[in-house]
């Protein structure tokens, strides 16, 4: 049996009976005007953060599910897409599929603007997705790469990418390591479909979207999520996890290496009304600019106490030069 089949049989277990130990939503539930959300929704949200950015979704758009779990984040989706079939979600579970059409029908009842034709569950999963290239806008998965091992990560984040549109957009919610976890944890399969060991350092997790051809990485929020004990888990000091929700776009990627923004600014203080890095990127007197890593790095590099560079935020909320 595979790490993958043990997953699997996890989530058979708690699609069939709700689990309240298995990953941990580290924030509070949205509100969207209108929409209800079922309370057995809530129960079976298996992830660590959201993958449903408002600010990125619009109506007539298509959107790819991956990992349906108890239908939350796909109802979300229609909420925003607002047309029969302009949500695909799938899993590779039977009765989790069942567990979600399920929820829809029960979200139905309270969401008059809500079809469950809204929504379709396929079976499948995401490194083979059973859907055509270039068919989404957007794309979305919660606490689910993380459980990869980096070859079968790898793929997902190929198959995801392979499925996007140009410019389209693939929002994913994973916790991330500060430090590597040693092979005892990672070995462990159940810990990796409790998404606790299967998690990867910040830069190792931006490194395998990028290398998979994603232009731009965008961190969106990031906050404490689990704790592993040094006693319970056999490691030589406690070690802080953290949940990640970053966009990545699907854009070509520029000569000088993709764009990261992680919320750094550069601001100009100078004498003169802008000043002008000599690249096109232009920063009016006074008034931050959102920079990508990247940028940050070269302005930094210039040694001027004229430019003002902020260090990451972890809240990147649009806008910038790269």
């Amino acid at each position: 049996m595979t790490y993958l089949d043990i997953v699997a049989s996890v989530y058979r277990d708690v699609a069939q009976k709700p689990a309240d130990n298995l990953c941990c939503v580290a924030t509070a539930p949205r509100r969207y005007p209108g929409l209800r959300i079922p309370g057995i929704m809530h129960e079976m949200n298996y992830g660590c953060g959201s993958s449903v950015r408002p600010e990125d979704l619009s109506e007539g758009q298509r959107a790819l599910y991956i990992g349906v779990g108890g239908g939350l984040e796909a109802l979300e989706l229609a909420y925003f897409t607002r047309r029969p079939g302009g949500v695909v979600a799938i899993d590779p579970v039977a009765e989790m599929r069942e567990a979600a059409e399920r929820n829809l029908a029960l979200a139905a009842e309270t969401n008059p603007w809500f079809d469950p034709a809204m929504v379709t569950i396929l079976p499948g999963d995401a490194l083979e997705l059973p859907v055509a290239d270039s068919e989404f806008d957007y794309v979305a998965q919660n606490c689910l790469f993380n459980i990869f091992r980096a070859d079968h990560l790898e793929r997902a984040l190929s198959e995801a990418r392979r499925v996007l549109k140009l410019r389209g957009r693939l929002a994913m919610s994973d916790p991330i390591t500060p430090t590597p976890l040693p092979e005892h944890l990672t070995d462990d399969p159940r810990l990796r479909a409790a998404c606790l060991s299967g998690c990867q350092t910040f830069d190792a997790y931006v490194r395998a979207i990028t290398e998979v051809g994603f232009g731009q990485v965008e961190v969106r929020s990031r906050r404490p999520y689990r704790a592993l004990d040094a006693a319970g888990y056999g490691l030589p000091s406690d070690v802080l996890l953290e949940s990640i929700d970053v966009v990545a776009v699907n854009q070509p990627t520029p000569q000088d290496g993709p764009c990261v923004y992680t919320g750094r600014t550069a601001t100009y203080t100078g004498a003169d009304e802008a000043f002008e890095d000599g690249n096109g990127r232009t920063f009016p007197k006074g008034t931050p600019q959102a920079v990508c890593d990247k940028t940050a790095a070269a302005l930094a590099a210039l040694g001027r106490a004229d430019l003002l560079i902020t260090p990451p935020t972890w809240h990147y909320s649009g806008g910038g030069c790269c």
